[in-house]
């Protein structure tokens, strides 16, 4: 019997590798510095697995007539046309749930270092070497605990950071489409409107999917109803934010500053005006980038992508194969 054929899109690791090539043929691509030829590949496919947000085209689609199960190393799958893979049955399944806390942790990490001035101060010291004694009067940060958060999008990412910043005694506003009681009373969060929001936070961060609704959710209209000293945290993805809106915002003092873990587009181009600023951290898209959380993601992607093959129900399906959706 002939093994199914796969494609994975980045390298992975070894033991994945090995439990993937028992029952397919696997071509993976070398690196993470190139992008992957998925239109290329694609035609002979079984099953895609992606492990980067290239697009996945309903035109690479119909060239792979055998295309079962595309598996996603990855929470979100705004980059995979679904409903190109409806239409033709081809089952497609993320990894849901076991990366909320990794990404809030980041997201706290990114808040953090923004109000505190941790890479100006990594600069001073170690980058530029200006540290020859101690200064009372540089790199003045704005307290996080007792200030007031914003969290846009209260999905189970926004759940996490709100758990967080109750150690900081925050108090935590949130906007999402659809009101979560139950949460306000675990949490002691607070539902207000976006605009609300935006005029009353100190700090703002976005856990918004990218949808055509999410589109630069966040634009110049959205930055001026935003505090002068208030810091806007994105780790969503990159379109949510109007990027040269958000320039002109940190430039001219419109909020204090931004820092952000994913861009549009991506990964950021060498010459954009963003990347000139002083009050913007920038990351390079390492929400999940942990030991022990990508090590589930790709698991969780192995089971999919099997299970897909098989005809078999995904355990993190988003479409299941031959069963109704």
């Amino acid at each position: 019997m002939s093994k199914f054929k796969v494609f994975i899109t980045r390298p992975v690791r070894e033991e994945i590798l090995t439990k993937i090539a028992e029952e397919c043929e696997v071509d993976m691509w070398h690196t993470s510095a190139i992008l992957p030829p998925i239109a290329e590949r694609i035609p002979p496919l079984d099953g895609l697995m992606t492990y980067g947000h290239e697009p996945v085209s309903p035109e690479m689609i119909a060239t792979a007539p055998n295309l079962k199960a595309i598996s996603v190393v990855g929470v979100g799958y705004d980059h995979v046309h679904v409903e190109a893979c409806r239409e033709r049955g081809i089952a497609v399944g993320h990894t849901p749930g076991v990366l909320s806390d990794t990404t809030a942790d980041m997201t706290m990490a990114l808040l953090l270092a923004a109000a505190r001035n941790i890479v100006p101060a990594y600069n001073h010291v170690q980058v530029d070497k200006q540290w020859h004694y101690y200064d009372p009067n540089i790199l003045w940060g704005t307290d996080v605990h007792h200030s007031t958060l914003g969290i846009v999008g209260m999905g189970r990412i926004g759940h996490a950071v709100a758990k967080r910043a109750r150690a900081f005694d925050m108090r935590v506003l949130y906007y999402k489409r659809e009101r979560r009681p139950d949460w306000e009373q675990e949490l002691g969060v607070e539902y207000v409107t976006l605009e609300n929001l935006l005029e009353a936070s100190d700090f703002v961060t976005l856990h918004v999917p990218l949808t055509e609704e999410t589109t630069h959710l966040i634009s110049t209209a959205e930055l001026a109803l935003m505090k002068k000293t208030a810091i806007l945290v994105n780790i969503a993805r990159g379109p949510v934010v109007d990027h040269y809106a958000l320039y002109e915002a940190l430039k001219q003092g419109q909020i204090a500053g931004a820092a952000v873990d994913v861009t549009e587009p991506e990964p950021i181009n060498t010459d954009h005006p963003l990347l000139d600023l002083e009050n913007v951290i920038i990351a390079p898209h390492l929400g999940s980038a942990t030991v022990q959380t990508r090590m589930k993601m790709m698991t969780m992607a192995m089971e999919n992508l099997l299970a897909g093959l098989k005809g078999e129900q995904l355990p993190y399906g988003v479409l299941q194969p031959n069963f109704p959706q």
